[in-house]
């Protein structure tokens, strides 16, 4: 007997991304397996709603700003059994989805990531997220750790865990992943690669983007709050 094959659903939250939002969006309509394309608008003032509605007939509008309000808004929204959160800005693979899908043939898989890499990055940068991406990979079967630009759930136990926690402006990546970990294992799909924008480090550097970064994870395992109470939109 053949088995189903699990749809997917890919959310992706907006704010200002008429710069971007057609690039993913003209790749994922071409995406075998097809996938379901939702995107949560989060009161953009340019062109972004009207640009997604030439790819997807699902663009929906969230007037209280908040990334994790627009995710969980797009994930209620969705049919699929695996829910793929992509930010506006990545660029992934033609064969993403079958990656996807392969990682969540375990039944005991609720979430995954994979690597993460800027598009067109200077040596520093690249060694960077080389490092990065290493660490998260290496900690991933006790310590899940995800960034929200690709982060793949198990939409059953999205459910369960009631999805992001909204209470908290940054760090809702993490704190969802090491959520999900208690109810299966978070893995590292290590034969997938996207691609992200450097907007933020090019507009902040580094060194502040990384500090940052820090302080609000160690912050966050300490007292279970982020240091920041904000996250800049970089646009």
């Amino acid at each position: 007997m053949q088995l189903r094959v699990p749809t997917v659903s890919v959310v992706i939250p907006t704010f200002q991304e008429g710069s971007y939002i057609a690039a993913i969006l003209s790749k994922l309509v071409k995406m075998k397996p097809s996938v379901e394309i939702i995107v949560v608008d989060g009161g953009s003032k340019d062109n972004t709603a009207e640009i997604a509605k030439r790819f997807t007939n699902k663009v929906y509008y969230v007037w209280k700003r908040g990334i994790s309000k627009a995710r969980n808004y797009g994930a209620m929204r969705a049919s699929g059994d695996i829910l793929v959160f992509l930010d506006a800005d990545v660029n992934p693979p033609s064969y993403f989805v079958e990656k996807v899908i392969e990682a969540f043939e375990d039944n005991m898989v609720v979430g995954a990531t994979c690597y993460i890499m800027p598009t067109q990055p200077g040596f520093g940068e690249a060694m960077f997220f080389h490092f990065y991406n290493l660490l998260i990979r290496l900690f991933s079967s006790f310590k899940p750790h995800s960034r929200g630009e690709f982060l793949v759930v198990k939409r059953s136990e999205f459910l369960a865990v009631n999805g992001f926690d909204e209470e908290i402006p940054c760090i809702e990546d993490h704190d969802l992943a090491h959520r999900l970990s208690s109810r299966g294992k978070f893995v590292f799909i290590k034969d997938l690669t996207v691609y992200e924008s450097l907007r933020r480090f090019r507009r902040l550097g580094i060194f502040k983007v990384v500090g940052t970064w820090l302080m609000d994870y160690f912050s966050f395992i300490l007292r279970r709050k982020p240091v920041s109470i904000t996250w800049q939109p970089i646009r």
